[in-house]
């Protein structure tokens, strides 16, 4: 029984150092392609942002529409780069998920440009996969966990 016992806790350990490494590594390039994606859209493409002014949520419906335009594409852009090299990981994950929920309330709820059937299924997975980087951070391949530890 006791063989067994240290087997399981040998292959948990295993488990919970793989999950440390590659769980956040793997969040971080799916969300990375995703953002730098649209970002790269937006900046070769043009402002369509004041035919939706009035449907983002306050503040962001009193600025300028070519300000959120310039908001929104380098935060995808340099937010993409920021999780591709794990680089103030939860600093550009919780700026993407406030470009998200905006995105959201103004394109994706019905308005406009929907991903799916409902409009809401995609931002939402994209907001759950920000949740274990907010609390957890980039994980160990990281220049967060380079630059600063486990803090």
């Amino acid at each position: 029984m006791a063989a067994i016992s240290a087997l399981r806790r040998s292959i948990v350990s295993l488990l919970e150092n793989l999950h440390s490494v590659f769980s956040p590594l793997g969040l971080r390039l799916l969300l990375a392609y995703e953002y730098w994606d649209s970002g790269v859209m937006k900046f070769k493409g043009e402002n369509w942002f004041g035919d939706i002014q009035d449907k983002f949520p306050f503040p962001f419906n009193l600025i300028p529409a070519d300000l959120n335009w310039q908001l929104a594409t380098y935060t995808e852009m340099i937010g993409a780069i920021a999780l591709l090299i794990g680089l103030g990981t939860r600093f550009f994950s919780f700026s993407l998920i406030v470009v998200t929920v905006i995105a959201w309330a103004a394109v994706h709820a019905g308005n406009g440009y929907n991903v799916c059937e409902n409009g809401w299924q995609l931002p939402l997975f994209y907001l759950a996969m920000f949740v274990p980087l907010v609390l957890g951070g980039a994980g160990k391949l990281s220049l967060d966990h380079l630059f600063f530890g486990r803090k």
